[in-house]
């Protein structure tokens, strides 16, 4: 049954593609070659397919859980609204900046008003797991009814998971692709008997079927791209899905760990050279590894393989050992990213 529903969220999203992707060229919303130094196409490309992604996703999600029999403990009205509200705001505001290339600070606004929508709606965790054992309490510390330490890691868990996906974001394939796993392996997460949350497992599983559906179209060589708004909402339905989970928190960090980790790196690398922390540069990871000699197709799968192996190994640890694989991943990072540095 899941598989059909991925399969069914596949397809729609496939189908859909194909028409926002004639939307998009008949409006000239199109990213056009090196107008940054970090873009690599050579034809202009049609931006906006997050709009794909989010309508097979919210098509399934609005037919299971208001006319379904799928609302549990762990989903109810008020998430699917939430994420339906919070992704709305950041297509619209992915939209205008994909017409008009808005600033830096102006493209903030969507991602503050989306994270700021799920802590009104009370999406989020009021414990969360010690690696060392037992648990944090989350809402020892709070200023008054909205402004306590679990709304605040909530937000800054959103902004650090859209801004994960909005950077990674340079490579055919690479963001749809790695979100598609990553919410996979919540969906089946989701399913273990320990876990058990079949209504999100199958929300994490139509969003991993949408996002691959995309992806047909999204693979080198692309024929349209995420956007502004795709790459935000994407990283926002993924990192919404693991605090809906009840705190899956840790295995999204692994998956994402390596974008994750890379990013810091580059945002150091940007600060000591005075330079924007929201520049555009070659000094990813995926464009090093592209410089070092490897096509498109064989950095995203690897990638691919770094997400997959990292998350799939989650499945089976302890939170103690979660930590430790963590650690591995970081200190991974920071010699990859000293090898590169003293590489030309």
């Amino acid at each position: 049954m899941y598989f059909g529903y991925f399969i069914l969220a596949f397809l729609i999203s496939f189908l859909l593609t194909v028409l926002v992707r004639w939307f998009m060229k008949r409006w000239e919303i199109v990213d056009w070659p090196r107008t940054e130094e970090r873009k690599i196409h050579k034809k202009k490309i049609p931006l906006g397919g997050g709009l794909a992604i989010f309508g097979s996703f919210f098509i399934l999600a609005f037919l299971l859980f208001w006319h379904g029999n799928w609302l549990g403990i762990n989903i109810d009205h008020n998430h699917v609204l939430a994420l339906f509200i919070g992704g709305l705001v950041l297509l619209i505001g992915g939209f205008v900046d994909d017409k008009y290339n808005l600033r830096p600070r102006y493209q903030l606004l969507s991602p503050i008003i989306a994270s700021l929508i799920i802590v009104a709606f009370g999406i989020g965790p009021s414990i969360i797991t010690n690696p060392f054992g037992g648990v944090w309490q989350l809402n020892n510390w709070q200023l008054n009814d909205y402004l306590t330490s679990a709304n605040l890691l909530v937000f800054l868990w959103l902004m650090g998971m859209m801004y994960t996906t909005k950077l990674l974001d340079g490579l055919d394939g690479l963001v749809s692709g790695i979100v598609a796993i990553g919410a996979l392996l919540i969906g089946i997460l989701c399913l273990q008997t320990a876990w058990l949350q079949p209504d999100v497992a199958l929300l994490a599983i139509i969003f991993s079927g949408a996002c691959t559906g995309f992806l047909v179209w999204n693979w080198h060589p692309a024929k349209i791209f995420l956007g502004e708004g795709g790459s935000l909402f994407t990283g926002f339905i993924l990192g919404s899905l693991a605090i809906i989970a009840g705190g899956k928190i840790a295995i999204t960090v692994l998956i994402m760990g390596v974008p994750m980790f890379d990013i810091v790196r580059v945002m150091i690398l940007r600060i000591r050279k005075d330079k924007s922390i929201f520049s555009g540069d070659r000094e990813h990871l995926h464009f090093r590894l592209l410089a070092s000699g490897l096509s498109q197709k064989q950095t995203v799968l690897l990638f691919y393989a770094i997400a997959l192996l990292f998350g799939v190994t989650a499945l089976f640890l302890q939170s103690s050992q979660k930590l430790i694989a963590l650690i591995f991943l970081f200190v991974l990072m920071i010699l990859t990213g000293l090898w590169f540095t003293k590489k030309s």
